[in-house]
């Protein structure tokens, strides 16, 4: 395992990666935000999707989530149909318009990661994309754990100290 003072170095890199993020937040074009990007990001991942099933992948409330899609919707890059399993609800899926944001956020992302990262061989890019997933891995879904790790937190809790 490493060692403490490794892990309080990782902690501050890991807060610092804020600015990283906006940074590259900043190339996005103006009419498409992070947020929006995201979304797109997600319908494209996984297909057309209910509203719950987009608030749950973006880990962020319903009304939140509501005015993402209402920015990306007026915008025509996704459209809401009627769900044939339940007309009282709508799926969320991407447009063509939307597949073409897509591309160009991607260039885009591509071009500043070059650009930033231009004196970087390789092997350092590839080592930090390795690098990168297997932290991702060793988080897990967050959403899930973070409901987990509350649950076990309240069960221990009320639990009497075997006797």
């Amino acid at each position: 395992m490493a060692a403490q003072s490794q892990f309080e170095e990782l902690a501050r890199q890991l807060s610092a990666i804020g600015a990283v993020k906006r940074e590259m937040g900043r190339v996005l074009p103006q009419e498409c935000p992070p947020a929006s990007a995201a979304v797109l990001t997600l319908l494209d991942r996984h297909g057309e999707m209910r509203m719950s099933q987009l608030a749950e992948l973006l880990a962020i409330d319903m009304s939140v989530t509501s005015r993402h899609v209402a920015h990306v919707c007026e915008r025509g890059w996704i459209e809401r149909k009627p769900d044939p399993a339940d007309k009282r609800s709508r799926l969320l899926r991407l447009t063509p318009r939307g597949t073409a944001m897509l591309q160009e956020l991607s260039e885009r992302y591509t071009a500043a990661l070059a650009r930033y990262l231009g004196d970087w061989s390789d092997d350092d890019v590839g080592l930090l994309n390795e690098l990168l997933a297997r932290l991702r891995t060793s988080f897990g879904d967050c959403r899930t754990r973070a409901h987990h790790d509350f649950t076990t937190r309240n069960d221990l809790s009320t639990r009497t100290p075997a006797g």
